[in-house]
């Protein structure tokens, strides 16, 4: 398997282990990390059978700025910035991330932040065969969990979880 880290973290994939069964041939990322996963099946020239997204980050329909604001937050005082997405990444419950902290750069949140999902990508995904799954939390304080649901329910399986966050933990 595959896996692709959220923005500063690492070795998160425990957390979402009930969402996928680990094989040679799945991809799997966590909102940053779906970013590059997607990237990756895409590129990929060999087999993969499933791309399984969680959470992914997704801030296409965000002014410009929102974008400025958030790397100017981050840029004038990155640990406050990465402790407020820690807290708003694990809302409602509260876990303990620190153990997979993993401090991005500027320009990581950039690219997180200014990075567009198109269609033709995800069709071609598809259209090797490979089975790709959206998981939303319903109270996501991180992305807009309707504007998500809107972009994939259209162009792949994609399940909007009840009462989780951006962790898709709801106890």
């Amino acid at each position: 398997m595959k896996y692709f880290s959220g923005f500063s973290l690492s070795e998160e994939e425990e957390l979402f282990s009930d969402y996928f069964t680990p094989t040679d041939y799945t991809v799997v990322g966590f909102s940053y990390g779906a970013q590059k996963a997607l990237e990756y099946a895409y590129n990929k020239k060999t087999r993969v059978d499933r791309l399984i997204l969680l959470s992914p980050a997704f801030f296409q329909t965000q002014k410009p700025s929102f974008i400025r604001t958030q790397l100017r937050y981050f840029e004038a005082g990155q640990e406050a910035y990465i402790k407020q997405f820690l807290d708003n990444a694990t809302h409602p419950l509260k876990l303990n991330l620190k153990p997979y902290l993993k401090v991005g750069s500027k320009k990581e949140l950039s690219y997180l932040l200014s990075y567009v999902w198109e269609e033709h990508k995800i069709k071609a995904i598809l259209n090797r065969g490979t089975i790709v799954e959206v998981f939303i939390g319903e109270k996501d304080k991180i992305i807009e969990s309707n504007e998500v649901l809107d972009f994939f329910k259209n162009l792949c399986t994609t399940y909007l979880i009840k009462n989780a966050g951006h962790i898709l933990r709801t106890k």
